[in-house]
């Protein structure tokens, strides 16, 4: 009897001392970790100026804000001036773009075109008055849809022709699509949301016939090519520009460029119709081993007619370049950009002087992803550099384009903007970022660094958040946030930012933050980008695990407590993290992930993967690996997620119940891919999880965020 009285007062002193060592987070530590959100860092930066508002001769004025309130300032190129004003009032510049609300309006402003009943109308902008364009457009056959896949909106897709007169759009047979679902939650019968959502594999997926519409005398035009897979360039989406992708026209409109993506992106076909009668034809394709994209972001090929001249760009040298093609002939005339970088966006096309003028990445010396903005001629000579000083540039051209705005900064250098002309010489200097009052506050920037990938030879670059408030001797869990794209990346915009999301508030919390541009990820050569083609489950992962054991030799990581989460795609990668790299991975926190991607759009799985007969969907999809967790896991998703539906989450769901597996799971009944109003709530959560798991702290019950965090 003495021995179990003994034994159970040492247990119950083992239990006191272990809570008593448990360290507990206040209500005030996470406020202190909110003050480094952007909403509350952006009031601390001076120095910032709202969008420039053009006048003639490509004057502008621009607000710019600081400790001392607001200030306009006016710059003239032709004095190479910056004055202070008062001429001029609040930020009055008109929003970009052509539509207004569910409108394409004409170049020359005069005419609109809408849908109505699956047909199209041109409307009088004056009078108001509407003509019908076309007359056989139903149900899932309607003309210029834009509700294929994860969109679907009652927007028209179209290209107006530049002198007003013909516009350039499609039919889209969605009749023999499948249709996704969703319920809503509420008192009372759930509403039913259906729209046409394909997956990798099916047998049928939208098609658009390609038309050419005359609005002056209302005439539809078949162009006489068989309809073509619903695919662009750069995805499925074919009006991420705002309008009809993959279309140029012709100055007079008597003629219409436009390219041909099969179905899984790797055979492309330029070709020219005649707007009057619709033949076709066919001038030169591209057929790749992987997948083809016209850019990193945007489409970069250009129909020149004067000359009878095409821009193309093609990786097929394992970097992305332009080309010149004869357009009659379809033969290459010479390769325009050469070397180990990539062309990213292609700015402005000078026809008279024969000079191109683009943004490219992989010359600077600090970091490949930094893009600079050149220009070169049509025959490949006289390269250069127009934004020399080392950093991330972003550029604005004039509404003449003879001069343009350069802003460039690096992730832990503030950014500094200047005018400059055409040619790159400095007309005057514009603003320097001041962060002195937010450095004052005891905030600091990541750390840009750079370690080697899983196959340990290829250069891997990111950023590194830790405390403002190190302890010496003390190792620190590290989070790994993760975005495997492959067409994005973990860090995304690699300009100064005073805040990115909530990663350095985390790392007030007692942690150290890491994302990682992993292999696959854009921007870099074709062969990185394309390192798991096939696999999209490789995820970065052993590129993400390397990493963190090469940085835990100069920071002090914790390897044994690491952690893992993202969003979508990195919903994706957390969610295999923890069930094929249990050993490694602790803690992770999966939002919104594809999961399956046979349950996810087509485009995307097809894409990057192959068509489902080509790839092994089965062997990549979570759920089947879901029996290996050994870490704590929480599983997010907006049960109205019309982007990745939310039964990606429930097939990992049911496959850790079958396998007995304990975790745990937050829905949001109402959201879609990004949770809105209940995003605070959602950061909140996350920290909790990490402090509660990886810390292994008590965080403040039901703490309330102050700002509004919108994913």
């Amino acid at each position: 009897m003495m021995n179990k009285y003994w034994l159970t007062l040492t247990a119950c002193a083992v239990a006191v001392t272990a809570n008593a060592q448990k360290k507990t987070l206040t209500a005030q530590d996470y406020a202190r970790a909110e003050s480094f959100m952007g909403y509350n860092t952006s009031k601390f930066v001076d120095n910032l100026i709202s969008q420039p508002n053009w006048l003639a001769g490509d004057q502008f004025w621009y607000t710019k804000k600081s400790a001392k309130g607001t200030e306009n300032y006016l710059v003239d190129p032709v004095k190479k001036t910056k004055t202070l004003t008062t001429a001029y009032g609040s930020d009055s510049s008109p929003a970009a773009g052509r539509r207004r609300g569910n409108e394409v309006i004409s170049p020359d402003g005069k005419k609109a075109i809408l849908i109505k009943d699956y047909n199209l109308y041109v409307k009088d902008v004056a009078s108001g008055k509407l003509t019908q364009l076309t007359t056989d457009g139903i149900k899932d056959y309607g003309y210029a849809t834009d509700n294929a896949g994860w969109k679907h909106s009652n927007a028209p897709i179209l290209r107006w022709s530049p002198d007003s007169k013909k516009i350039a759009t499609f039919q889209q047979d969605q009749r023999n699509s499948n249709d996704m679902y969703l319920v809503t939650t509420n008192v009372g019968a759930p509403k039913l949301e259906a729209w046409k959502y394909p997956l990798p594999g099916d047998k049928q997926i939208p098609t658009i016939r390609r038309v050419i519409i005359d609005i002056e005398n209302p005439k539809v035009i078949s162009l006489n090519i068989p309809a073509d897979p619903h695919r662009a360039t750069l995805s499925d989406d074919i009006s991420s520009s705002g309008t009809f992708d993959d279309i140029d026209w012709k100055a007079d409109g008597t003629e219409l460029a436009f390219v041909s993506t099969s179905r899984d992106h790797k055979n492309e076909k330029f070709r020219i119709a005649n707007a009057t009668t619709g033949s076709v034809r066919d001038v030169f394709e591209e057929t790749v081993k992987t997948q083809y994209e016209s850019g990193q972001g945007e489409i970069n090929w250009r129909y020149l007619p004067d000359s009878k001249e095409i821009i193309w760009y093609s990786e097929r040298d394992d970097w992305g370049h332009l080309y010149l093609y004869d357009a009659t002939t379809g033969t290459v005339k010479n390769q325009i950009t050469k070397g180990n970088w990539v062309l990213t966006r292609l700015i402005k096309v000078d026809q008279k002087s024969r000079t191109l003028y683009f943004m490219a990445s992989g010359l600077d010396k600090i970091n490949p992803y930094f893009e600079h903005f050149y220009k070169i001629g049509f025959d490949g000579k006289n390269l250069t550099d127009l934004t020399p000083e080392p950093g991330n540039h972003e550029v604005r051209l004039s509404p003449s384009e003879k001069y343009f705005i350069d802003s460039f900064s690096q992730p832990d250098v503030p950014a500094v903007m200047v005018y400059r002309e055409i040619n790159g010489k400095l007309v005057t200097p514009i603003e320097k970022t001041d962060v002195s009052r937010l450095a004052a506050t005891g905030w600091k920037a990541p750390t840009p660094i750079s370690v080697k990938a899983g196959d340990n030879k290829t250069d891997i670059y990111g950023l590194v958040f830790t405390p403002t408030k190190m302890d010496a001797g003390k190792k620190y869990p590290v989070i790994d946030y993760i975005y495997p794209g492959p067409q994005g990346g973990s860090v995304g915009n690699w300009g100064f930012a005073a805040s990115r999301g909530d990663h350095q508030a985390l790392a007030e919390l007692g942690f150290i933050v890491v994302l990682m541009e992993g292999t696959s990820n854009p921007n870099r050569s074709k062969s990185f980008h394309d390192m798991s083609y096939g696999n999209m489950a490789i995820n970065t992962l052993p590129d993400q695990i390397t990493a963190i054991k090469q940085l835990a030799t100069k920071y002090p990581i914790d390897t044994t407590k690491v952690g893992i989460w993202g969003h979508s795609g990195g919903g994706f990668a957390t969610a295999a993290a923890m069930f094929r790299y249990p050993d490694f991975f602790k803690v992770g926190i999966a939002e919104s992930g594809n999961h399956d991607n046979r349950n996810y759009e087509d485009d995307w799985g097809e894409r990057y993967n192959g068509l489902a007969e080509n790839a092994d969907y089965e062997a990549q999809a979570n759920q089947n690996y879901a029996k290996n967790l050994k870490g704590k896991l929480m599983l997010v998703h907006g049960m109205m997620d019309d982007n990745v539906p939310p039964y990606n989450t429930l097939l990992v769901v049911e496959a850790l119940e079958k396998a007995n597996k304990s975790f745990d799971l937050v829905i949001f009944p109402n959201s879609a891919h990004g949770y809105g109003s209940y995003s605070p709530y959602m950061m909140r959560r996350r920290w909790d999880y990490f402090v509660q798991h990886l810390l292994n702290a008590e965080p403040p019950k039901d703490y309330k965020m102050q700002g509004t965090v919108i994913q």
